[in-house]
């Protein structure tokens, strides 16, 4: 059995207007591959679903602006691999890896990702039906399944999205 912690997570952040939902949830999930200071780190998985959590258009209302940014969420479950590790630094170490990625690749938008550990519930209560799934690619296959096992998706889904 793999030695693993399991943290619920929320990561939002602005990203441009022309950006690709199921881009932004790769690069998210692909980040998680090596967490940690050190080097090599540790190993773990991000697996979740990716939504854009765009501002309501009320009647009477203007839709946004075409070059205003837009506001997207990921909810899911970090795995990571090894014993003694906390959640608040697997927190620390996923929002670092995270902002640093995010920036590369879309620049600065102002903010870095906001990126903390949730209530288990809140992940399954929370995703929009429209999300989409994502997990880390090349992942142990014990970390992706632990993380995917607390999702608790339909075999569908998965299999959709090219799960492993």
């Amino acid at each position: 059995m793999l030695d693993s912690l399991i943290v619920p997570l929320f990561v939002t952040t602005d990203l441009p207007p022309d950006a690709e939902l199921a881009e932004f949830g790769e690069l998210l999930a692909g980040t998680a591959r090596a967490l940690g200071p050190d080097d090599p780190g540790y190993e773990a998985c991000l697996a979740g679903s990716v939504f854009w959590l765009d501002r309501p258009v009320l009647a009477g209302q203007r839709p946004a602006a075409r070059s205003e940014l837009r506001f997207a969420g990921m909810l899911g479950y970090l795995a990571a691999s090894g014993s003694g590790h906390t959640s608040r630094a697997v927190v620390g170490d996923v929002r670092r890896a995270i902002g640093r990625a995010v920036a590369g690749r879309y620049g600065d938008a102002g903010a870095p990702p906001a990126v903390f550990a949730i209530r288990d519930h809140d992940v399954r209560e929370r995703t929009p039906d429209s999300a989409l799934y994502v997990d880390t690619p090349d992942a142990s296959a014990e970390l992706t399944t632990a993380a995917r096992s607390y999702l608790q998706l339909p075999r569908a889904a998965v299999a959709a999205a090219g799960g492993r």
